[in-house]
Parts: C-alpha cells; sequence; structure tokens
C-alpha cells in the first residue's frame, strides 16, 4: 500500500484540522466536562466519522461527577488545616487526618478512583466513535483516541507559571508530611522531656498554612478554557486520518480503523473508563492497538 499521498497532504490535513478546532471553539458552548458543549463536539464528531465513510458510529452517555476530580482539595486541604490544629492537643488526631486528606489526594487524584464523587452533582458525559472495517476480514484493529473536553482555568499556572504551581504545589504535600512527622513523633512520646520543641515546632507548620489556603482557589469553575489544542488535537488526529483515506479513496484489506472522542478527561478519564466499561468485551475478538493523544 502506498501512502505517499496522504504525506505528501499533510499541509492539507494540518489545515484542516485547526480550521475543525476552530469552528468547534467559536460555535459550539463551552466544552467542560458533562456540559452541553461536550455533547455538541462529540454528536459533531460523530457526523465526521459518517461522512468519512465509518460503518458503525455512536455516541454514548455515562454518568459522572465532573467536579469531584478537582474538588478532592477541598478535603485534602481541609484535613491539613485540622491535622495542625490537633497537633498541639491529640497529635493521634492528627496523623488521622493527615492519612484520610492524603488518602483523598492519592485516591481521586492519583488513581482516579470515584472517591468523593457523590458529594458532588451529577451530570451527563458523552463519548463518540466510529468504527470502518476493511475489505477483508478483520485481522487487527487501530483505534485513535482523543478527547473532546475542556478543562476549567488554573490561575495560579496563569499567575506563576507552570513553575510556580509546582513549587507550591511541592511547598503544600511538603507541608503535609511536615505536619505527619512530628505528629507521629509526639505522639511516640519523642518530645515528653522537651514540651517546649513540640510547640516550636507545630508554630512552624504555620508557615504552611497560607499554601495551603491557597489551593482552595487553584482551579476556577467559572471560566473554561478553549481546550484546542488540549484536548481537539487528538480527536482531529484520527479525524483527520479517516478524511485523508477517504479522500484518496484508500481501502484497508484486513485493519479495522476506529476514533474513539472520550468525553469528560478533565474529570478524571471519566469517558475513557465508562467506554471501556462498556465496549471491553467487544475488543477482545481481535489484536487491538490504541494510540491515544494528550498535550
Amino acid at each position: 500500500m502506498n501512502l505517499q499521498k496522504i504525506i505528501d497532504k499533510k499541509d492539507v490535513a494540518t489545515k484542516y484540522m485547526i480550521d475543525e478546532i476552530t469552528y468547534i471553539c467559536n460555535t459550539f458552548e463551552k466544552r467542560a466536562p458533562g456540559s452541553k458543549g461536550e455533547k455538541q463536539a462529540c454528536e459533531y464528531a460523530a457526523e465526521q466519522m459518517k461522512e468519512y465513510g465509518c460503518d458503525r458510529v455512536y455516541v454514548d452517555e455515562f454518568k459522572e461527577n465532573p467536579d469531584s476530580f478537582y474538588g478532592w482539595i477541598y478535603f485534602t486541604i481541609t484535613c491539613c488545616f485540622l491535622a495542625l490544629a490537633s497537633f498541639f492537643f491529640m497529635p493521634v488526631l492528627s496523623i488521622v487526618f493527615i492519612a484520610i486528606g492524603l488518602l483523598i489526594c492519592i485516591l481521586q487524584f492519583g488513581i482516579y478512583k470515584k472517591f468523593v464523587d457523590k458529594f458532588f452533582k451529577e451530570e451527563t458525559g458523552h463519548n463518540a466513535a466510529g468504527f470502518k472495517k476493511p475489505t477483508g476480514e478483520v485481522k487487527r484493529r487501530i483505534i485513535f483516541n482523543g478527547r473532546p473536553d475542556a478543562t476549567w482555568e488554573w490561575p495560579f499556572k496563569y499567575k506563576f507559571t507552570y513553575l510556580g504551581f509546582d513549587i507550591h504545589m511541592m511547598v503544600c504535600f511538603v507541608g503535609a508530611f511536615y505536619t505527619l512527622g512530628i505528629a507521629i513523633a509526639k505522639f511516640a512520646g519523642a518530645f515528653e522531656s522537651n514540651p517546649g520543641l513540640a510547640k516550636t515546632l507545630g508554630l512552624i507548620g504555620l508557615v504552611f498554612a497560607p499554601f495551603w489556603f491557597g489551593l482552595y482557589f487553584m482551579w476556577n469553575k467559572k471560566r473554561v478554557v478553549d481546550g484546542a489544542n488540549d484536548n481537539l488535537s487528538g480527536c482531529y488526529i484520527g479525524l483527520a486520518i479517516l478524511k485523508a483515506l477517504k479522500d484518496e479513496g484508500i481501502e484497508l484489506e484486513n485493519t479495522e480503523i476506529g476514533v474513539v472522542c472520550t468525553g469528560s478527561e478533565e474529570a478524571g478519564l471519566r469517558g475513557a473508563k465508562a467506554w471501556a466499561a462498556k465496549h471491553k468485551d467487544e475488543m477482545k475478538d481481535v489484536p487491538t492497538f490504541v494510540y491515544s493523544y494528550d498535550t
């Protein structure tokens, strides 16, 4: 198979991607996870999948609690404040609060578990998928995956750049582990002979309080960024490939091509998890290779 014509027209594909991404950003509503704009983008992508030759096209719905992905911050930081206050009169309680706060952070933000989701409003997210069959028997499958949603603004990154944001986060975690360390030491009796040192170390911990407090304002739910590169460009890599194959009249003999746009990535990969759970059995029939793009 000669794909040189497609390679030679990469500038045409690039323009197509830019034009379509610009159209979505300028035409549809803001695409926060679980929003009407996310649904509009998925439905629009599905129509293009049909136009570019996909035999099977669908838009799935799934339930989610989008605010929970950053909402964990409120729980974890509150636990840090309670832990620091508890250190002075009941260190074991301080240990418990830090452990709970870190557990919520790891489960909710680290490995994308639905640990505190039920405390936040439920919304309906959407995924769009299209598959183009080959001319012969399907012996393999290639899926191109992108995300049509956009994230909320992170004011700290705009004001202090990525470096400033990363330093801020590191200081917050250092503060949490510092509080945990001195609480364990006090609970173990390390300061029995010098209670003044325990008090001093506790007061030193107050320097982390402003950094913790700042995390309450880490994200701005009232403003959604356009998400042109992160995340629409991932969707349009797959769509551009479908379009290029159709424009050049290229039919694959034994490879099925799929484009899957999974919503609500910015809410903790909720769309990707929902799509995988619903369609995992039908993907087991042949070897499947997934190219997933995110900035």
